[in-house]
């Protein structure tokens, strides 16, 4: 995930990096491609380990001997195993070499960035092909995991290379100011797909607020859901107070490094929202089953007379009319919402900047017509 949010966000910023001079557009291509290089490689081991995983171990061979094997399931697995690494090696003459055209460096990293997709997209990618009546349900189930992983990646990805690009780097606040606008654009376009993906997850898989409560993946679904919602809270700081108000000193003639600036004026908001987010990572791998089935298995296991018999499992979900228009008027509002806070986060910030470079220029002006009064002050 971080492999794709970074290269995504190299995309985003690289229009911005363009107006530097060429050290610090330079550092701005190095710092994100050796930041991209590393997560895939590192992805390499993760994503063989958990293939590895097994109820009474970790048996690497296997799971390297199961990748391509011939099957949906090998080919699919190594799409995940390998394709980060493969995309890792393509970034590698972008940061070795410093005679490429920009052509050739968009391409490289479009590359990558696709061949991250695919590999994401694999983790979620039936293994079977669905019987002839599921396989609509199936490919819009997939497309909304899609949604979600890559939403996330982005959002999380994005804030690592932002994280990296801010530290001992005298980036000028040109570059500052319309790289966190494009990132802000992207990121919440990212909480749309994720809101709206998890919508339909949550109405997948829970039978209403109360197995929020009562089941293993409802309670873990619900700290989820409050540490999301947390940072959506943050996320409207950021956009309607944050970044408005460093454009603002950023206008008044402040011309710190980013980095002096949210460590010494806004370390709170920071920090919280980097907590919340590897709090956020740490909880998502324990999503596992489903709180109806979990509810409905409780039930059934109260009544059985053979406590090892394997349990039943409910039907998913069927879709009807009242499902479609609750999630187009889902939909809707989310997308209403995510448009018009983007819009009013923009006027707001040009507003707060305008004031403050009106503010700056008639300060000396008025000073200078000031008449100078006797005292102490003076002498």
């Amino acid at each position: 995930m971080s492999f794709v949010g970074l290269l995504a966000l190299a995309v985003a910023v690289a229009a911005p990096a363009r107006g530097l001079d060429d050290r610090a557009a330079r550092l701005v291509r190095t710092r994100l491609t050796w930041a991209a290089v590393v997560a895939g490689v590192l992805a390499f081991p993760a994503v063989l380990t958990d293939q590895a995983r097994s109820g009474s171990g970790y048996d690497y061979s296997g799971a390297w001997q199961k990748l391509f094997d011939g099957s949906t399931a090998g080919l699919l697995a190594g799409f995940e195993t390998v394709l980060p690494l493969i995309a890792a090696l393509i970034l590698l003459p972008v940061v070795l070499r410093r005679s490429l055209t920009s052509r050739l460096i968009t391409g490289l990293r479009a590359a990558a960035l696709l061949l991250g997709v695919v590999a994401l997209a694999a983790t979620r990618i039936p293994a079977k092909a669905p019987a002839p009546a599921d396989r609509a349900r199936t490919a819009f189930q997939t497309f909304m995991w899609m949604l979600h992983l890559i939403g996330g990646a982005v959002w999380v990805g994005g804030l690592v290379g932002l994280v990296v690009l801010a530290v001992r780097s005298a980036l000028d606040s040109g570059f500052w100011s319309a790289a966190i606008r494009r990132f802000a654009a992207a990121a919440m376009g990212c909480v749309a797909a994720i809101s709206l993906s998890g919508l339909y997850l949550y109405w997948s898989h829970v039978d209403g607020p109360t197995q929020l409560f009562t089941t293993m993946y409802g309670r873990v679904l619900g700290v989820k859901i409050l540490l999301f919602g947390s940072l959506l809270v943050l996320g409207a700081v950021n956009q309607f107070w944050l970044h408005p108000r460093i454009d603002a000193l950023r206008a008044a003639g402040d011309d710190r490094p980013l980095r002096t600036v949210l460590a010494r004026r806004f370390p709170t908001v920071v920090g919280v929202e980097v907590a919340l987010i590897l709090a956020l990572l740490f909880v998502a791998p324990f999503l596992h089953g489903s709180a109806r089935n979990q509810a409905y298995q409780a039930d059934v296991a109260k009544h059985t007379t053979n406590p090892k018999a394997k349990l039943p499992k409910l039907p998913q979900k069927e879709v009807s009319a009242s499902t479609w228009v609750e999630g187009t008027a889902e939909t809707a509002a989310v997308l209403v919402v995510t448009v018009a806070g983007y819009r009013f986060s923009g006027r707001l910030a040009r507003r707060r900047a305008d004031r403050a470079a009106q503010a700056g220029q008639a300060g000396p002006a008025h000073q200078a017509v000031q008449p100078v009064q006797p005292g102490p002050a003076t002498t």
